[in-house]
């Protein structure tokens, strides 16, 4: 592991301009950020743009209409369950707003928990909106008993986003065998059209057995898979290299989720949550050309504090100033980021809401 680094008065005032004391190698980090680099993208906060009273809100994926509006799929969860209600409680809902600089208002549920007897019947979550053609694709996780070990990616389709999905029987995508690094569950889908001419979807999966002995705040190592198909509804096929984002040789239990991928100008990216690579607090920026080698990561984007000020929530909101669910909306052509959305706790109602940044490095 690296050593602590030595700061200048100079590097420490530059520091302490930028809102940070100091950084160092603690028991949290596998990894220093030298803050000579910039996070990936330079952003500028627009604010908390959909809460609802009564609500935690999760998963913000944007997509433009054809109306010109942006809509909306994000989870959302009655209050009473606290934050762990994202996994027997959460639905799936789509908002509106004239732009990504207005508020969002809250349009429709889209999917509920079916009930006993279905592969989602407890949860929807995780949604993910994608338009191919001219289809709307929902990527989205399910779970069956309350808990992480049934959560599976299904998905559903309609030719109009603003109703008539076809809901899916069957998950998209399946566990590994037992005792596979993967053998748990299949959650946070991302997807993208591989430079194969194939579909590409990602998952994020870990191995039962280390979920279950082993101690701490994160037990087991989350790793993320690579399927792929000829249509975006499947068949999927697993990558032989799976995993192929696994950074269980690091210290400190270095992981990430909450990955999303997209094509630009040739290369694939993708950002994510950081849980221990630098630490629990920023976003995660990767690269690849063919889906499989992976760069080492960098900062995609700092913690929130460092961004906005806001007042001290409730002591039951432990994750305040945590950006997670990352998403990007793009401009209409589709090609260039221009606004990043995610999931944060606190707001209005001391639950959690979508939150917006307006890109301006790209």
């Amino acid at each position: 592991m690296e050593q602590p680094k030595n700061f200048t008065r100079k590097e420490f005032l530059q520091m302490s301009a930028f809102g940070i004391a100091a950084i160092f190698l603690g028991s949290s980090f596998t990894t220093s950020f030298d803050l000579s680099e910039k996070p990936y993208f330079k952003l500028k906060p627009i604010g908390r743009s959909l809460e609802l009273e009564g609500y935690y809100i999760w998963c913000s994926s944007p997509i433009w209409g054809d109306d010109g509006k942006v809509h909306l799929f994000y989870s959302r969860w009655k209050k009473e369950k606290g934050m762990g209600g994202w996994l027997n409680g959460s639905e799936i809902c789509r908002a509106e707003a004239n732009s990504p600089f207005d508020r969002f208002e809250h349009k429709q549920v889209v999917l509920s928990p079916r009930g006993e007897g279905f592969w989602d019947a407890t949860t929807c979550h995780n949604p993910l909106i994608k338009k191919v053609d001219d289809l709307y694709y929902l990527f989205f996780m399910g779970n069956s008993n309350g808990k992480t070990n049934t959560k599976r990616i299904g998905l559903a389709v309609s030719k109009s986003i603003d109703g008539g999905w076809k809901r899916p029987d069957l998950p998209l995508l399946l566990p590994g065998k037992e005792g596979s690094w993967d053998d748990h569950c299949t959650t946070n889908p991302a997807f993208v059209k591989g430079n194969d001419g194939k579909y590409w979807l990602f998952y994020k999966s870990w191995n039962t057995e280390e979920y279950v002995n082993q101690k701490g705040t994160v037990r087991g190592n989350r790793k993320y898979g690579l399927a792929k198909a000829l249509k975006p509804e499947g068949p999927y096929v697993k990558a032989s290299e799976n995993p192929v984002i696994d950074f269980s040789d690091m210290p400190n239990n270095a992981q990430l989720e909450d990955a999303f991928v997209w094509n630009e100008k040739g290369k694939f990216h993708m950002i994510a949550r950081d849980m221990g690579f630098y630490n629990h607090e920023y976003g995660l920026h990767l690269t690849t050309k063919d889906g499989v080698k992976w760069t080492r990561p960098k900062v995609a984007y700092l913690d929130l504090k460092q961004y906005i000020t806001e007042a001290e929530p409730p002591k039951h909101l432990k994750r305040f100033g945590r950006l997670e669910r990352p998403m990007i909306l793009f401009d209409k052509d589709g090609k260039t980021p221009e606004f990043l959305f995610g999931a944060t706790q606190g707001g209005t109602f001391g639950t959690s809401t979508t939150f917006v940044f307006e890109i301006l490095n790209c």
